[in-house]
């Protein structure tokens, strides 16, 4: 029987599988003497466009370097169809495993969830996207080493834009597909999430979370419908595994954890546990003077209203009226009050005038005496009693206006009064 040779260097072996896109032989790459898996895509290479965009992803999955990566050797056209050269895993994929055995048991889905999930971080690390996450491209090695395949050929496959053909079919497996591609919209890391969500549900349950006779009334459960917790399926399944994969299967992409947090999770023994606690309620942060603790900026504090200023009461005219000449009494200050600087002058004015008054009383009351004990006739000191000048009452508003015969206040620019002299 004659082997094919594939661009003069890898001779096909046995057929490994064979599905809508491609096939994917085992071959011997005859320069560097060792065993490869090769993948042959349907396409035309006269496509340059088709072509570039697999050169591009077949370049960036070669960057990924990691345990959980198939790793990428060549790549090119031969024969009018494209090509793939892949590292060999020499294991059964996931789907052959679920056909096999049905379920897996917890601790055993846990470590495949947690080598799954660091293939995909290092990717997301890399700024790629899988886009088709599913079964058959997760691959058991020999040792039982997680491998995961086919990176960039979805999107090869695929627009870049939507998850549809440009017939309206969907590309790839519709079960494993996160709900914002079902809508058309971009494949991101938390695709990835959501699509080995999908995976790990299948392998604890015997089933996918999703499933209809049409893609179409698939995808519209993928949008609308919440998957049956997995516990239903499984009683073995510890409440904290089964908490981390409901929030796989979130349907908003920002809800689900990233790949790196669900490797951490399941690689660690925490699934095992009850249910993750909730996050707690956010506390309110106490009001501190600014500048905080230890002088550390800190939120300014809500100021209390200033209490009002106390009214001091009308001073009462006086029982007795003493027998000298007294000034007018000065009005107590008050608080700032609305009046503006029309009263101001008023206040002054008024003011000005007692003081004259008094001022004139006393030249009177001199006058009168001098004169009295110079006629010779007229009353002595003993005389006529000097005319009092009773000043008027003074009294403040419940606005804190003064009234008559009380200094005003000047109001400043910042609002504050200042007494006049």
């Amino acid at each position: 029987m004659v082997r094919v040779l594939v661009a003069d260097r890898y001779r096909l072996g046995e057929l490994l599988g064979r599905g809508g896109m491609g096939e994917v032989w085992e071959a011997r790459d005859e320069v560097l003497g060792r065993q490869v898996a090769v993948k042959l895509l349907l396409g035309d290479e006269a496509d340059e466009s088709a072509a570039s965009r697999f050169r591009l992803e077949a370049q960036t999955a070669a960057r990924l370097n990691h345990p959980q990566v198939v790793a990428v050797y060549d790549f090119g056209a031969w024969d009018g169809r494209f090509y793939l050269v892949m590292e060999l895993v020499r294991g059964p994929s996931l789907a052959q495993e679920l056909a096999a055995r049905g379920t897996l048991d917890p601790a055993h889905v846990a470590r495949i969830a947690a080598q799954a999930a660091s293939g995909l971080a290092a990717a997301h690390r890399q700024g790629v996207v899988h886009r088709d996450v599913k079964p058959g491209n997760l691959m058991l090695d020999a040792d039982g080493t997680l491998k995961i395949g086919d990176f960039g050929i979805a999107r090869f496959v695929d627009e870049a834009s939507t998850a549809l053909t440009r017939v309206g079919q969907i590309v790839g497996t519709s079960t494993y597909l996160a709900p914002e591609r079902a809508l058309g919209r971009m494949a991101g890391p938390a695709s990835d999430v959501y699509a080995l969500g999908c995976v790990v549900y299948q392998l604890l349950a015997g089933q996918p979370p999703f499933w209809a006779d049409s893609p179409t009334a698939l995808l519209y459960l993928h949008v609308d419908a919440a998957p049956v917790p997995p516990r239903q399926h499984r009683a073995d399944l510890p409440p904290a595994f089964e908490s981390c994969l409901l929030r796989m299967l979130a349907k908003r992409p920002e809800e689900r954890p990233s790949a790196e947090e669900v490797a951490e999770w399941f690689g660690g023994t925490a699934w095992q546990g009850g249910a993750r606690p909730a996050a707690p309620a956010p506390v309110a942060a106490p009001l501190v003077a600014p500048g905080g603790v230890g002088g550390a900026a800190g939120p300014t504090p809500v100021p209390m209203p200033a209490a009002a200023p106390p009214v001091r009461p009308p001073v009462p005219a006086p029982a007795h009226r003493p027998a000298s000449v007294t000034a007018p009494v000065s009005a107590p200050v008050s608080a700032p009050g609305r009046r503006g600087r029309k009263g101001v002058r008023k206040s002054k004015t008024l003011g000005i005038v007692v003081a004259g008054a008094v001022a004139f009383a006393v030249a009177a009351a001199i006058g009168a005496w001098a004169f009295g004990s110079g006629g010779g006739g007229g009353a002595g000191p003993s005389g006529p009693a000097v005319q009092q000048v009773v000043p008027a009452e003074v009294s403040a508003s419940p606005s804190g206006e003064v009234g008559k015969g009380g200094h005003g206040k000047k109001k400043g620019k910042g609002g504050r009064g200042e007494a006049d002299d």
